[in-house]
């Protein structure tokens, strides 16, 4: 696979979701959870999602347990969380992993073409974010603690 918008993944509904729709488009992928302390980023990157869907731009949830079990919700529950606390109205898919042999492919991927710091390939926490130019390239990793609206101008330079 070539570029990120290649990977299937699973949407909040259990169905196979392919990525090839968001091809030419700006995207920021972000392993989510609702219990973090990082969870009012949810905020953030709808306003980003509103703000800049209409130039070809997307965020990308991936709810994920893995850190502290602050995300122990399931598929519905999630929903209704982003739904009502949050407004959210880009696509939230189904829980993964991001870390360890259970770990969604797509974000080996991520990992692999935006290492972390010192280049870790794992994911430290909840709302690390990365961000995927028109071509479905990894331009950069996001720590979690970097809100949303301090990407922006990274974001509008794809755009």
């Amino acid at each position: 696979m070539s570029a990120i918008t290649d990977f299937t993944v699973t949407g909040a509904d259990g169905a196979a979701v392919d990525l090839r729709p968001h091809a030419g488009k700006v995207l920021l992928i972000v392993n989510t959870a609702s219990q973090c302390g990082f969870t009012s980023q949810y905020a953030g990157l709808e306003a980003l999602h509103r703000d800049l869907g209409t130039r070809g731009f997307e965020v990308l949830g991936f709810p994920c347990n893995q850190f502290g079990a602050q995300e122990p919700g399931d598929a519905a529950e999630i929903a209704s969380f982003c739904s009502l606390t949050y407004d959210v109205t880009f696509p939230v898919f189904a829980k993964v992993e991001v870390n360890g042999d259970g770990a969604d492919p797509l974000f080996v991927r991520l990992k692999a073409d935006a290492p972390g710091l010192l280049g870790t390939k794992s994911i430290k926490w909840n709302f690390t974010k990365f961000l995927v130019d028109r071509a479905g390239k990894v331009v950069r990793r996001y720590a979690p603690n970097a809100k949303p609206e301090a990407i922006r101008a990274d974001i509008e330079r794809l755009l």
